[in-house]
């Protein structure tokens, strides 16, 4: 009896030590965020951070709000900071048949269509369209809400 016990014993300590040393595998990079955004003109989260390793990456925009996309509709644009203030520009001269997005526009880098209340809306893009370097907007371009709807995507 003694001896079957140690003998168990022994058994139970060499798997321990042998799951110990097993090198566990990284975890999956998430190459995707869902971005939620209401009647109240505002984004949730306002920072996305999108992982150097992912080769695209998806964002999904909803809009929990109650509101028709005609009375408070929403988009995502992602352009670089810089060019923010122009693309929401040229989106709004583009009109509600073109969801506020001028489609000649080379600055704007992705973008969904427009929603209403209740609806999703999704976008992919290449990750090696980003530069480490630089500083990069995401915000709506529905007439008047890129001043309030904005956040900041950043290469991790």
């Amino acid at each position: 009896m003694i001896r079957t016990s140690i003998h168990y014993g022994l058994t139970l300590l060499l798997i321990g030590l042998v799951l110990t040393s097993v090198p566990t595998t990284a975890h999956a990079q998430v190459c995707n965020a869902v971005v939620q955004s209401d009647d109240a003109l505002r984004y949730t989260p306002q920072t996305v951070e999108v992982p150097r390793s992912c080769k695209d990456f998806t964002v999904t925009l909803t809009h929990s709000g109650r509101l028709p996309v005609l009375a408070m509709g929403h988009n995502w644009v992602l352009a670089k900071q810089s060019d923010m203030a122009g693309v929401a520009r040229t989106g709004m001269l583009a009109g509600a048949a073109q969801d506020y997005i001028d489609p000649a526009d080379r600055r704007v880098i992705a973008h969904t269509k427009v929603i209403g209340g209740g609806q999703a809306a999704s976008v992919s893009f290449a990750v090696s369209a980003l530069q480490a370097d630089e500083t990069y907007a995401f915000f709506c371009t529905f007439a008047g809400h890129s001043p309030v709807m904005q956040g900041t995507l950043v290469l991790k």
